[in-house]
């Protein structure tokens, strides 16, 4: 699966947009708030928590940065006025973090204001390398006044043990733990499945023994049933951890999650850029093409 995978990568660029749109929209919302709204209205009437993600990252100017958090703050109030059961992820390149780390502090300050206002919680999401200790420092100066901010980890960095156990020891213990998707050096970056998955599980592990709040977030079988054993031999109950899955990857998985009666959140990405976020994603995940491919052409819905 893995050839067709790439090849179905390698070919998106000559494919029109329309086409890709369709492609993209089994794991994107649509473009406006409407749209994300009325999707997880759908989501959350399957029992299905949410996080949006206003998609944008990267930006080049403290105006586009300054637009990206206006927006966000409008989801939250959008979030609040539909009665969603969903929370907000947030990229900080989006508002910020490579022009000027104190100006997107302040952004993120108005941001997590505005949640804690409404009783809701924001997601600081972790991207590549290059911006890893600024998010964590930025992730520690948050939390000396709010509470209701939590941060991803990646398992496949060898760093991520240390961060968390550092962060726990600091009473900082909500987390989202994913793969992740960059592509990094091997020097800092496991590039192994088999050991990324180990220290996705003792990364885990940890987290869960230290009575961390975490977002297991996975696609991976192999993961989720060790994440099932972990919580099972720990006594956990629902409100001690959650699943996390991207929007229209594995709906079987998704299903079986859910029929287990485990709280489970999904990744709800939405925008204006949904072209370039699709074939940047595609690119760093082949494996997620693969599975968006095959439920094109299948009966169930992913959303």
């Amino acid at each position: 699966m893995s050839l067709l995978n790439k090849l179905i990568v390698a070919t998106l660029p000559l494919v029109p947009k329309p086409v890709v749109r369709r492609f993209a929209s089994r794991y994107i919302a649509g473009e406006e708030i409407s749209d994300a709204v009325a999707l997880v209205k759908t989501l959350n009437r399957h029992s299905i928590l949410a996080t949006l993600d206003v998609l944008g990252e990267d930006i080049h100017h403290k105006d586009e940065a300054a637009a990206a958090r206006d927006t966000i703050i409008k989801v939250l109030d959008a979030i609040q006025k539909e009665k969603l059961d969903s929370n907000i992820s947030v990229k900080l390149t989006q508002i910020g973090l490579k022009l000027d780390r104190r100006f997107c502090l302040e952004n993120m300050q108005q941001i997590v204001c505005r949640a804690k206002d409404l009783n809701n919680f924001i997601r600081i999401d972790m991207e590549d390398s290059s911006t890893t200790d600024d998010t964590i420092w930025l992730y520690r100066e948050l939390r000396k006044d709010f509470s209701n901010v939590g941060i991803v980890l990646q398992a496949y960095l060898r760093r991520t043990y240390d961060d968390a156990e550092k962060m726990i020891k600091d009473g900082l213990t909500n987390f989202r733990l994913c793969k992740g998707i960059y592509i990094e050096p091997a020097e800092i970056a496991y590039k192994d499945r088999r050991q990324i998955n180990d220290n996705f599980k003792r990364v885990l592990e940890m987290m869960l023994r230290h009575k961390a709040y975490a977002g297991i977030a996975t696609h991976d079988s192999e993961l989720i049933d060790a994440s099932y054993r972990m919580i099972d031999e720990m006594k956990l109950g629902k409100r001690e951890y959650e699943f996390q899955m991207l929007l229209g990857v594995r709906p079987d998985l998704r299903a079986k999650i859910l029929r287990n009666e485990h709280h489970l959140r999904v990744y709800v990405p939405f925008g204006k850029q949904w072209y370039q976020y699709s074939i940047r994603r595609f690119k760093e995940n082949p494996q997620v093409a693969g599975y968006v491919f095959k439920a094109l052409f299948s009966r169930n819905r992913l959303n």
